[in-house]
């Protein structure tokens, strides 16, 4: 199985991106998303480093929703 994490960009540099997700910060690649228009303020799944999809706002808070629930109950 492979996690995916919802992150918001808050920076880019060329195909490198600054993240940030529940106060943590990650550098991240854009490479895999060459074709597709992200800027500053997107929301994307970050799996092992790379950015592979873009999602909305509202994906992005669900997710995160499922997960604080799955941790309530661990």
């Amino acid at each position: 199985m492979c996690l995916a994490v919802p992150m918001k960009i808050t920076g880019i540099d060329g195909f490198n991106a600054t993240c940030e997700a529940k106060g943590i910060q990650r550098e991240v690649s854009l490479f895999m998303l060459q074709g597709e228009p992200v800027a500053v303020g997107d929301h994307v799944l970050i799996h092992v480093g790379y950015a592979i999809q873009k999602i909305s706002e509202e994906e992005a808070r669900s997710t995160w929703d499922l997960f604080d629930e799955i941790l309530e109950h661990a």
